[in-house]
């Protein structure tokens, strides 16, 4: 049999930081559409907090905001609607529509961003049993013949990955991030570089979105909920959830979850460098620096929670792990105050 798996032409592989924004680049690389992750991240309104533990389900540290609900249009379609990109989103309970719409968009040539839960993708050395279907991938070529197809993912290389395992990645039930076989599509016709104003408003967007959540559970207001919620994990959680939960808090905010580093505050801070340039406002770039140093302390965060996740009795490490999280948050507090007077002009 002839070997057809391989990747569409001049589909560019390269490392990534975050996969959302990483896939988001390389499409928009493939249409010729050049950005960097930390533009789409900020244009995206990406950035954030969250914090929290539902019913069957391990507690959570998220830094990403904006994800696609009722609710909320998605980093994917606010990006794209300040990049003059028309981002669609589709979802299905049915594999066969899901395996039929992919085919159709491969065997036309066009590179497909979907979600799927990354517990099952082989090439990852993932804790037994561990689940994330927040996902997202770019499927960049694909054998007619066997159905298996080739994955971009945050690495350099492009990884084989065989038709039924790819259905149990995109039609993953674990909670609490169902993929629902979601994937995207895009329409470059009228896609042009985002103005002052619009990186203006992204930024307004997101100061908004930490100092005046909806709920208690976001922003820094969430940070200081995961404070106090960290420290009663040992009478609510079974030892091996405490194990497992203490890992993926750390993974989730150090760069091997897809964060940048940082919890996101590495990614944004270059953004906000990016700013700088494009609205001709210095101030955001000092601002920048001070992210990043805010970045320096979650990263302190993320490896007192790898010490506890890999000690004799995690609960014992606890208290160390969170200890810097009170500054943080009133640093959060004070930095997003005072990026938020900073008016760029537009």
């Amino acid at each position: 049999m002839t070997q057809t798996l391989r990747p569409f032409p001049a589909f560019a592989t390269y490392p990534t930081q975050h996969c959302v924004t990483g896939s988001l680049k390389h499409i928009y690389d493939h249409h010729g559409h050049p950005i960097s992750e930390e533009m789409l991240l900020g244009l995206g309104r990406g950035l954030g907090f969250v914090y929290f533990h539902f019913k069957d389900t391990d507690p959570f540290y998220g830094g990403r905001a904006n994800h696609a609900s009722p609710r909320e249009e998605g980093l994917e379609k606010t990006a794209g609607r300040r990049t003059g990109v028309l981002v669609e989103s589709h979802a299905t309970t049915s594999p066969r529509v899901a395996e039929t719409k992919l085919r159709e968009l491969l065997d036309a040539g066009e590179p497909v961003l979907v979600y799927l839960d990354m517990g099952f993708l082989p090439y990852f050395d993932l804790p037994a049993g561990y689940h994330f279907g927040g996902h997202v991938v770019v499927v960049a070529g694909y054998d007619p013949e066997t159905g298996q197809v080739l994955v971009a993912d945050r690495d350099q290389e492009l990884h084989p990955v065989d038709r039924d395992v790819l259905e149990k990645a995109r039609g993953s039930e674990f909670k609490p991030f169902p993929p629902r076989h979601t994937w995207y599509t895009f329409d470059f016709a009228g896609a042009r570089d985002p103005a002052p104003a619009e990186i203006a408003a992204a930024i307004d967007e997101v100061c908004r979105g930490m100092l005046s959540p909806p709920i208690a559970n976001f922003g820094v207001p969430g940070i200081r909920k995961a404070i106090r919620e960290t420290v009663r994990w040992p009478d609510v959680l079974a030892p091996d959830a405490l194990r497992r939960t203490c890992f993926s808090t750390a993974m989730f905010i150090d760069r091997r979850g897809g964060t940048g580093g940082g919890i996101f505050r590495y990614l944004y801070a270059r953004f906000l460098a990016e700013a700088a340039a494009i609205t001709s406002e210095p101030r955001l770039a000092v601002l920048g620096t001070e992210l990043t140093a805010i970045g320096d302390r979650w990263e302190e965060v993320a490896a007192a929670f790898s010490l506890a996740a890999q000690a004799g009795d995690p609960a014992d490490l606890l208290t160390a792990a969170i200890r810097p999280m009170s500054d943080i948050a009133d640093l959060e507090q004070d930095f997003w105050q005072r990026l938020g007077t900073v008016r760029p002009s537009s």
